[in-house]
């Protein structure tokens, strides 16, 4: 029961870390635009680019 000095303390303490983490990820704007997050994730954007050719040591002769 000794615990129980350490560990309710520390249980709020993390729950009210996770609820002031939550309510300033609101206040600075994380949950504005959800839709287009997702639609970030899945475009193309990048332009296709042909592999490199090796290059060939030229040859002694």
């Amino acid at each position: 029961m000794e615990v129980m000095i350490i560990l309710v303390p520390l249980a709020l303490a993390l729950g009210l870390a996770g609820l002031v983490g939550f309510l300033w990820s609101l206040k600075s704007g994380q949950y504005e635009d959800l839709e287009g997050a997702a639609w970030r994730a899945i475009a193309d954007d990048d332009e296709a680019v042909p592999p490199a050719q090796p290059e060939v040591a030229p040859s002694r002769s």
